[in-house]
């Protein structure tokens, strides 16, 4: 191979090792540098307490594409889930919590008319996921300035939402773009079902029930299969980092090289052209190819340099949301806590603490003026009930995503961390008596520890939100949709990319596939 057809890709997160292995069965030169000592990104598992591991960011399996687990044959390749389907328990400080199995209650007290609403809200919100679903391992289509292949692309597009049939149809261009919290009230009484239902629309990102988009990012979290479940989700067994050590092995079984601890402090150019990276202590390595599973601005305003831009373009860039409003809480256990009224066998299911949308607008509030919420919305798990590899036996670990924590120097001081904290723990001690004596050692990751542990600018586990003007051919923005950059060579495969965010892979297969399309002769 010559350094002209070597492909470099920037970052060895889950988009990257897709991208890679995509490309080197594909006959490509691939080489993929990772700046942390391990590859993952922030799929990973990690220890943060002698003997208690953790899904360090994200923690549990809604999206993994199933295509991309069959072509780069992932169960061959170590991956496993410790369980799947999980069930919801919405938590009330009462005890009287609801149990939630797809579109069935299972247990809890509701009002009669939300047995039949549940099942029917379950069935149109699949059905509108759906729609978003296909489009996960599709190129969006140009908006303006496309060829044929854009044409198919749109007509695609608008045929899947046409066969939702007229009503349905109707209902979905309705609420695709509106606020959860209006669908909600307008279709159930129960305010735990409706909080339930509401936090799935609003979990790491810079939304609460009443803000549009709601709709949209909960049709995206429900728009994959979790081991052919839709709208499931699972527990990789060993974390998720079992993930990403599944697709570095595919990617490795392929021929791409991986190389770790090895910093890219710069995208090279000749004239036009992308012809490598420098890293850190200077040595470089040319490629006709360069691919970044970072984000849009750490690739283009940091790695490249805005100068190499046309402004207009710079200006779309830096006007890309990408703010982290959700924080991370880990606990290492001496035993498995005891939550109120609430049977042991249910322990290891996704428990969430969010009572009512109104109390998770109220925590939303806070955010908004930068400070982290006094009351926040929590989505649970005790992974190692399921899985005894990540703590010492008898022991457990809780992850848990704590909603809201912003990205702001106001919420990121040390002082608010040890109060944020101390409000999270608060609150967990109401559902789960006497945690607090169970708690070996604790870590709180705040959106800028996750932007300075996994490099992501603004810490948004997404690389940006997903928004009506974030979303398909605008995502990350206009001129950069389909993963190749107005550079020669250079092309994006990270979550700020279609279809977004969740440990899916799409963008990275997509992005290859695209760099496979720009080799073909026209």
């Amino acid at each position: 191979m010559t350094e002209r057809k070597r492909v470099i890709i920037i970052g060895a997160g889950h988009n990257g090792l897709v991208c890679a292995a995509y490309l080197a069965r594909a006959g490509r030169e691939v080489l993929v540098l990772e700046a942390a000592g391990r590859v993952g990104g922030a799929a990973i598992t990690r220890e943060f307490a002698p003997g208690f591991r953790v899904s360090a960011c994200a923690h549990l399996s809604y999206l993994l594409d199933a295509t991309i687990s069959r072509e780069l044959q992932l169960a061959t390749h170590g991956l496993k889930f410790a369980r799947t389907d999980l069930r919801t328990v919405a938590l009330a400080a009462a005890g009287e919590h609801l149990v939630l199995n797809g579109a069935l209650l299972e247990a809890g007290q509701v009002p009669p008319a939300d047995h039949a609403a549940l099942r029917d809200y379950r069935t149109q919100m699949l059905r509108f996921a759906r729609v978003l679903g296909k489009q996960h391992n599709r190129r969006p289509p140009r908006i303006a300035g496309g060829g044929r292949a854009d044409l198919l692309g749109a007509a695609l597009l608008a045929l899947d939402i046409r066969r939702l049939g007229r009503d349905s149809m109707r209902e979905f261009m309705r609420i695709a773009a509106i606020n959860i919290f209006d669908v909600l009230d307008e279709t159930f009484e129960s305010p735990l079902l409706k909080g339930a239902l509401a936090l799935d629309g609003v979990l790491g990102a810079q939304l609460g029930p009443r803000s549009n988009n709601s709709v949209l990012a909960l049709l995206h979290r429900l728009s994959g299969e979790a081991s052919g479940v839709p709208g499931g989700v699972s527990l990789p067994e060993g974390g998720m980092g079992a993930v990403s050590d599944a697709l570095a092995a595919a990617a490795r079984s392929s021929g791409a090289s991986l190389r770790t601890g090895a910093t890219v402090t710069r995208i090279t150019l000749d004239g036009e052209r992308v012809s490598g990276v420098e890293l850190e202590g200077g040595e470089r390595l040319s490629a006709g190819t360069v691919i970044s599973n970072a984000d849009p601005s750490r690739t283009l305003l940091g790695l490249l340099g805005a100068q190499h831009l046309e402004t207009g373009f710079v200006h779309r860039v830096r006007h890309f949301r990408a703010k982290g409003m959700a924080a991370k809480l880990h606990l290492a256990l001496e035993g498995l806590p005891a939550f109120a009224r609430l049977p042991a066998a249910l322990a290891g299911e996704r428990l969430l603490i969010a009572p009512d949308p109104a109390y998770i607008e109220r925590a939303f509030d806070h955010a908004k003026y930068g400070r982290c919420s006094s009351e926040p919305a929590l989505e649970i798990t005790l992974p190692s009930v399921h899985d005894h590899t990540l703590a010492p036996a008898g022991r457990h670990v809780l992850s848990a995503i704590v909603q809201y924590a912003p990205y702001d120097v106001r919420a990121s001081s040390e002082a608010a961390r040890a109060a944020f904290l101390e409000t999270t723990l608060s609150l967990l001690e109401r559902y789960a008596p006497g945690l607090r004596q169970q708690v070996v050692a604790s870590e709180l990751l705040l959106p800028i520890d996750i932007e300075r542990e996994f490099r992501i600018t603004g810490g948004h586990w997404h690389h940006g939100e997903l928004s009506i003007d974030q979303f398909l051919m605008l995502r990350p923005v206009p001129g950069a949709a389909q993963y190749a950059m107005p550079v020669n060579g250079l092309y994006l495969c990270g979550a700020g990319c279609h279809p977004g965010g969740g440990v899916m892979g799409s963008a990275g297969r997509n992005a290859a596939q695209a760099v496979l399309a720009a080799e073909q002769p026209t």
